[in-house]
């Protein structure tokens, strides 16, 4: 209550002041018999300037606060984005431990499921990157054409499409990156199968010098124990 009082005494006191300014002022100024209306029409002559100068004041403020919702909005998306990619690793690090807790998955070899995850990585690089503007639309669609030529990126969006389009369909930019991802996505699988992954050739053998080949290690081994046997029964006989 008292702060409510105070708050009314103080709009009052603000209210006085207004109306007993143009008295002050002619006290002050020592102006008495001055017409004010003559005046009044001095000051609106600068009205219009004054008013500009007021709206270009507001439009700076306004556009300083839009300027710090976007910063603050892109900070919580981060924030939520790096907590994500952290989850993501610990996953990586043990699948068959963390796997479970998203749910019964339909990948049976733990080498496609790390793929799979692999490319959800990939695929939210890429997100990002185009959100910001640091990743532009021919280089967004030159990765995704890489991508989709391979078969664990085509398996990878067949199953991860719905869940993008329900996270990312909500804004315009959200939208634009979809349709972009679909269309290299279908242009890959209308150019044919997928490229087989490149399997390294296995490097040959290299002889350690000084090793002698596993033949000659067994020969000599039973030389030595028939060796050992022989020398053992001729002790054993002088005995």
């Amino acid at each position: 209550m008292g702060r409510a009082l105070g708050l009314v005494a103080a709009a009052a006191a603000v209210l006085a002041a207004l109306l007993l300014s143009p008295f002050v002022l002619e006290d002050i100024s020592g102006s008495r018999g001055v017409d004010w209306n003559r005046l009044s029409q001095v000051g609106a002559a600068y009205g219009f300037t004054s008013a500009i100068v007021s709206a270009l004041a507001l439009a700076g403020v306004a556009a300083s606060l839009v300027v710090q919702n976007r910063q603050a909005r892109a900070e919580q998306v981060q924030g939520i984005r790096s907590y994500y990619l952290e989850l993501v690793r610990l996953e990586l690090d043990d699948m068959a431990l963390y796997q479970p807790v998203w749910g019964a998955a339909d990948i049976a070899d733990p080498h496609d499921r790390k793929r799979h995850v692999y490319a959800d990585l990939m695929m939210n690089y890429a997100w990002m990157g185009f959100e910001i503007g640091t990743i532009r639309e021919p280089l967004l669609r030159d990765m995704l054409a890489g991508m989709f030529t391979g078969e664990a990126g085509r398996h990878y969006w067949s199953r991860a499409q719905i869940s993008w389009t329900a996270s990312s369909s909500g804004s315009r930019i959200g939208r634009r990156f979809l349709a972009i991802v679909d269309e290299e996505h279908a242009r890959a699988i209308a150019a044919g199968p997928p490229t087989p992954p490149a399997v390294a050739p296995r490097p040959p053998d290299v002889p350690v010098a000084g090793a002698a080949p596993a033949w000659r290690t067994s020969v000599g081994a039973l030389i030595g124990l028939g060796a050992g046997l022989a020398v053992g029964s001729l002790l054993r006989n002088r005995r």
